[in-house]
């Protein structure tokens, strides 16, 4: 083929699927980046590229994946984009070209009913008959059970609750695989598994990806190139599949498990919860800090928890193969959870190289072992042996990729430790614009006024608060507000409550979809959040116009894991705030910012209450990460904005 020709071929297929699109339109930065992303293919070379929000950059890869003829696995954080990029961005593309695309998506264990836990809840040869009210969607699930193709519970025909999806999941800890379970030949996860593994384009989540990793291969097969998308999400999302945890509850949860299938005086249950109190015992004291492996107590308390286990799997070893409890599957489940949670014991006695050991602050302390640095794991086992694609909104840090690159594994000594042998691939770096025009539809304000919040922090309290009723008063509802701290969210929902009459959200718990849809529906409401909310989050129209971000959101100081990170930048001659707190703060902001201008119509403020962003010397590199937005220290002026918005939009209702 001609020089640039898969190049000229993928920006011709791209062009002719964007012209199909109802409200399509030319955007240089997509073709921009699917020619790009067709070179890495064909060349071989690596890509890291940051796509504005609007870029296309799903259609931009996948156009080039599609025609590019080989096997290739796109790994997404979230289920959302995994869902949006098999059931409508894929069957687009397919839609422009001869033949078929063969396509598959595969999620994690727990994404897909386990018949053999269905046919146990619900009363099957051995089961334990539910009679309690979720009985009727067990049976609708049983039902759906015998003509679903996927066997995906985000396409069930009944919501489930979390309870009642444990009863009808198994992990990926528990399953003892196919060949061990009685329901193995007509597993539905085992056959999403298959299939994905025959198909030439993957679609799955950045956590099965580094677990397919960390395994050494063999749940995705081989493939020729990998595109992460989210590709700000690869670091945590490999570190924590990279490291294990341990605590008191996976004890105690093996020994419930290990009772329905003794006798009712079996010392093993007893011998699992009493190594459990011994283990949370031992890593009390060391409740936001870094464990020392060595220390008596905690070496104890794992020695006793490995005795207690290994007794147990040999006891599940010795029951009756032919039994009851093997039919439905129960025994198989309890050793191969047994066998899981032995590993981790023995890995956690022995830290590799490179590993940091630590019990985050909570209720209960759960002991957490993680590598400082994946970038080594994931050159020796991504990227010297694939192309491979990292993409996102937000990447770049002080206007560079090369921070997140290199954390990230694409560093010459890493690709390619003996040059002579085999030459590294080349690594390029892409910055694409977004296509909306930031300048003229968004105003980036920061309040410069208010108190320093390190140095004041009940005057920044009283103020920050003031300033948010006054900027949402302006804005007349039609707010997200994004917190730091949930301390901070409960103060603010206080404070709104009690001055407006309109609809103010509050997140509890975990993100909750319901409370997205009903800020979306209702343009006069405010959505207050924490993290869980600083991404994702996609509300274009009327319905927000101000975005408000109560501070910079710098890492905790006392993160052990971060420490450790810190203290590796330091023997490394590097600062440890440039190459550790920048770079998460940098990222966290641009994906706050970014929940504001959604499409080409949508006009509002991004309000940082913080005054570092205004007067801190490393404002610079933080500033360099956002969007191109016209900039505003006048309190006064925002406000005007922000009332001709909410003007304009009664205008538009009322006519």
């Amino acid at each position: 083929m001609e020089p640039g020709g898969r190049e000229a071929i993928a920006r011709r297929t791209l062009e002719s699927i964007v012209a199909r699109l109802p409200d399509g339109e030319r955007r240089d930065g997509q073709i921009e980046m699917c020619e790009a992303v067709a070179h890495a293919f064909e060349s071989g070379e690596h890509l890291v590229v940051e796509a504005g929000t609007g870029v296309g950059k799903s259609l931009a890869y996948l156009v080039a994946a599609v025609l590019w003829g080989r096997r290739v696995v796109v790994a997404t954080a979230r289920k959302p984009l995994q869902d949006q990029l098999i059931g409508k961005d894929i069957p687009l593309v397919a839609s422009a070209l001869p033949g078929r695309v063969d396509a598959a998506v595969l999620k994690g264990r727990s994404n897909y009913l386990c018949l053999a836990r269905l046919t146990e809840a619900i009363g099957g040869p051995q089961g334990q008959l539910v009679v309690d009210d979720r009985r009727p969607r067990l049976d609708q699930l049983a039902e759906w059970a015998e003509s679903t193709g996927s066997g995906d519970l985000s396409h069930a025909p009944v919501v489930l609750d979390s309870e009642t999806r444990s009863v009808v999941t198994v992990g990926a800890q528990e399953c003892p695989g196919a060949a061990a379970c009685d329901h193995g030949d007509e597993c539905l996860a085992e056959r999403a598994l298959n299939r994905a593994r025959e198909a030439q384009l993957v679609v799955t989540n950045i956590d099965l990806y580094c677990l397919d990793m960390a395994i050494g291969g063999g749940l995705l097969g081989e493939h020729d190139a990998v595109v992460i998308d989210e590709a700000h999400e690869l670091e945590p999302i490999a570190s924590r599949i990279l490291g294990l945890e341990l605590g008191r509850r996976r004890l105690v949860w093996l020994a419930g498990q290990l009772r329905g299938l003794l006798v009712a005086d079996a010392e093993e249950p007893r011998r699992l919860d009493r190594a459990g109190e011994q283990l949370a015992a031992a890593l009390a004291p060391f409740a936001g800090q870094r464990v020392d492996i060595g220390d008596r107590s905690v070496v104890d308390a794992l020695v006793g928890a490995d005795d207690a286990v290994a007794r147990v799997i040999g006891v599940l070893r010795k029951l009756p193969s032919s039994g009851p409890a093997e039919n439905d599957g129960r025994r198989p489940r309890c050793l191969q959870s047994a066998l899981s949670l032995l590993d981790d014991l023995r890995a956690a006695r022995v830290p590799r190289p490179g590993e940091v050991a630590w019990v985050p602050d909570g209720p209960e302390p759960v002991l957490h072992l993680a590598p400082v640095d994946v970038g080594p794991a994931l050159a020796a086992h991504v990227h010297t042996r694939r192309t491979t694609i990292l993409t996102s909104a937000t990447l770049s840090v002080a206007g560079s990729l090369g921070p997140l690159a290199e954390r990230l594994g694409l560093r010459p000594e890493l690709l390619s430790p003996d040059p002579d042998e085999a030459p590294a691939r080349p690594v390029r770096e892409l910055r694409v614009a977004s296509p909306f025009d930031y300048r003229s539809h968004a105003v980036l304000y920061v309040a410069a006024h208010l108190p320093d919040p390190r140095r004041a922090a009940t005057e920044f309290d009283a103020a920050a608060l003031e300033e948010l009723a006054s900027l949402t008063d302006a804005a007349g509802g039609r707010t997200l507000a994004l917190f730091t701290s949930h301390r901070m969210l409960r103060l603010a929902a206080d404070t709104l409550h009690e001055r407006f009459d309109w609809p103010v959200l509050v997140q509890e718990g975990p993100p909750q979809p319901g409370l997205l849809e009903r800020f979306r529906d209702d343009e006069r409401s405010c959505l207050l959040a924490t993290m869980g909310y600083w991404q994702g989050v996609d509300v274009p129209g009327p319905s927000l116009s101000l975005v408000v971000i109560d501070r910079l959101p710098f890492p905790r100081p006392d993160d052990p894991l971060l420490n450790a990170r810190r203290d590796a930048a330091r023997e490394a001659g590097r600062d440890p705030f440039e190459s550790v707190d920048l770079p998460l703060a940098a990222t966290l902001l641009a994906q706050g910012a970014g929940r504001l201008i959604r499409s080409t119509t949508d006009r509002g403020v991004v309000a940082v209450l913080d005054r570092r962003l205004a007067r801190a010397g490393y404002r610079p590199a933080l500033l360099a990460s956002l969007p191109p937005m016209r900039r505003c220290i006048d309190g006064h002026e925002v406000r005007r904005v922000l009332a001709d918005i909410a003007e304009e939009r009664t205008r538009q209702l009322a006519g």
